[in-house]
């Protein structure tokens, strides 16, 4: 078992990389696609596919790799992990989120304290984010336990292009992402918005997964499937 600290610790390390890699590949692929929008976001996708997948390996065995609001609240909700690290885990991973940005703009040279001007906002985008976060949290949940980062990495991959709002899926990154104004940016007006549009996706998800769940623990056994 980790302590606290070290768990608060990989939390905050592994939201900070993970914002690091979402924002700095979508500077690169600005810097490098020449306009084209469509290009820097296949870069900006495949950057975060592979990422999410190392950053989730590393990190799942000490903390869980939340690296989300979401999946934390909705571990507390499921008797999966203490209410009393509820507070702390959303606190280092706002932070984490914060310091991912600000790490980016050292690298690329630019201000480092900046807010984005890039609007998300209406029924579609905020549609979009439910669909995202309650996919992302359906995967973890229902995914077996040795497959959660790969199927998560690929879930978040596809949902960059099938959801309206390239899917944040996530209170974290969309705080960390207002202080970039770039690629990845989102303006800060529309940050909240987001925020409880993610955290009714990811109620919705407990709801399908308590349903499913409950199913299951009353089937009857297929013949010739092994259970």
């Amino acid at each position: 078992m980790y302590t606290l600290p070290k768990k608060l610790g990989a939390e905050f390390l592994g939201t900070l990389l993970l914002l690091a890699i979402v924002i700095g590949s979508g500077v690169m692929a600005e810097n490098l696609s020449e306009g084209n929008n469509g290009v820097a976001l296949i870069a900006n996708t495949l950057a975060t596919v592979f990422g999410l997948y190392i950053l989730i390996e590393v990190f799942a065995p000490i903390s869980g790799a939340h690296f989300n609001p979401v999946v934390t609240l909705s571990m507390v909700l499921l008797k999966r992990q203490p209410s009393s690290e509820l507070l702390p885990y959303i606190l280092v991973q706002l932070v984490g989120a914060f310091c991912g940005a600000i790490l980016v703009h050292q690298m690329f040279d630019m201000e480092l304290l900046q807010f984005s001007e890039k609007a998300r906002t209406g029924w579609g985008i905020w549609t979009g984010e439910i669909v995202a976060t309650a996919g992302l949290l359906l995967v973890i949940l229902m995914a077996r336990q040795e497959r959660v980062s790969g199927m998560v990495a690929c879930y978040i991959g596809a949902a960059y292009w099938f959801t309206s709002s390239t899917s944040f899926a996530n209170p974290a990154a969309a705080f960390g992402r207002l202080f970039s104004n770039s690629f990845a940016g989102i303006a800060p007006a529309d940050v909240p918005a987001y925020m409880v549009f993610e955290v009714i996706g990811g109620l919705l998800a407990l709801m399908i997964y308590k349903y499913f769940s409950n199913t299951a623990t009353t089937a009857q056994p297929v013949p010739g499937i092994q259970q």
